[in-house]
């Protein structure tokens, strides 16, 4: 996906005419600095309408794809192409960054928690399992800056059921996600990514 977006790119600027507007021919997907970077580990997918492959880059504003991502654009297709067709999977999308990277004292806000998902399904990029926190679409706060994304995903033991405390269903943010791992005994992700983006109008 990433591959088609580059493609994509270099057409639009091999040929100003497959495009409307000077906006649109330099569209690039940036890659993370180094040390992001190293957050992305085992080939795990995000796929979103239209950009595709969002793993380990930022968020364009061309196309108004951040503020897509943010009012339109639905939960991704996570695909993990390495995931075990017989066992079963959890995954967690977090913001470290509530409210901002600078003073994250909301870190974890919780967008997404799905638990109980078949490996054949997620070979296919088809996230259907038991959904403990629905998709909430990442929305920075204006003057906010970039805030991380995180995509985790856990493998989970065959007759192991996970759920959320009262108090973490009654809130989204400051979520202690160390203590969900070590509670359910996940261990280390088998797979993790992130997107950045910030605020549509910043």
């Amino acid at each position: 996906m990433k591959l088609l977006g580059a493609a994509l790119v270099a057409l639009s600027l091999l040929l100003p005419g497959a495009w409307a507007s000077e906006a649109s021919r330099t569209c690039i997907f940036q890659t993370l600095s180094e040390a992001d970077h190293e957050f992305c580990r085992g080939d795990l997918e995000i796929i979103y309408p239209e950009v595709g492959d969002v793993s380990c880059s930022y968020i364009p504003k061309c196309h108004g794809y951040r503020q897509k991502l943010s009012e339109e654009w639905g939960k991704p297709r996570v695909r993990y192409p390495w995931a075990k067709k017989n066992k079963k999977y959890v995954l967690v999308m977090v913001d470290p960054d509530a409210p901002n990277r600078e003073n994250p004292r909301l870190r974890f806000w919780r967008h997404w928690l799905v638990t109980d998902i078949q490996g054949s399904d997620l070979r296919v990029g088809k996230i259907k399992g038991k959904v403990l926190t629905d998709y909430t679409r990442p929305k920075p706060a204006r003057y906010s800056g970039y805030h991380r994304y995180q995509f985790r995903l856990y493998r989970q033991s065959q007759h192991q059921t996970i759920s959320l405390s009262s108090e973490e269903q009654q809130s989204l943010g400051t979520w202690d996600l160390k203590d969900f791992v070590e509670d359910f005994h996940l261990g280390h992700p088998v797979a993790a990514t992130q997107f950045l983006t910030k605020n549509c109008k910043d």
